[in-house]
Order: structure tokens, then C-alpha cells, then sequence
């Protein structure tokens, strides 16, 4: 049986990498370009899923990160909003 869920991942550009984050696993990679990023997340992603699958630890991580058990299936929390925010701080 194979389970499969969609996982909001936001892509940042640091100096020369791209750095790969999903706050629904909390969990982040890197890569020279774009591509190598998408490909490094999607492998440390299904690690993080077998990881936890084979440590008989799902529901008590899951829960943790705030995702919700539906009739036995597990549902990431949503994205609702992603924006930018300026930030004003007084320069001392």
C-alpha cells in the first residue's frame, strides 16, 4: 500500500543555493540550483516518512507538527497564506 500527500515546500535562493523548506515536516535541504534542491527534498522527505513508518512513531510526530488523523488517514496542515512582511526595527 503506498500512501501519498501533498506537502506545501517554499524554495529560497541563498547567496549560491537554494535551500528547500516544508513546515508541514519541518524539514529543509539544499542544492546548487533549483532542480538539485526539488530532487535532495523529495529524497529526505520519503526517508522522513519510512523513518518514522518503520519506527512505528507516525501518529506521535505527525500530531506533533499539527497534522490531523482523518478515518485513519493523516492530513498535513494547510498553508493559508504566504507573503512577505516588512519589518520596521530603529537602528541604534
Amino acid at each position: 500500500m503506498e500512501l501519498s500527500y501533498k506537502l506545501p515546500v517554499t524554495i529560497l535562493k541563498e547567496k549560491s543555493r537554494y535551500v528547500a523548506y516544508s513546515p508541514a515536516i519541518d524539514l529543509s535541504t539544499s542544492g546548487k540550483t533549483f532542480d538539485e534542491a526539488q530532487k535532495r527534498f523529495a529524497e529526505a522527505s520519503l526517508l522522513f516518512f519510512e523513518e518514522i513508518i518503520k519506527e512505528k512513531t507516525s501518529d506521535e510526530v505527525l500530531s506533533s507538527l499539527g497534522w490531523n488523523k482523518v478515518h485513519r488517514n493523516w492530513k498535513p496542515p494547510v498553508v493559508v497564506s504566504q507573503q512577505s512582511a516588512t519589518v520596521t526595527v530603529p537602528a541604534r
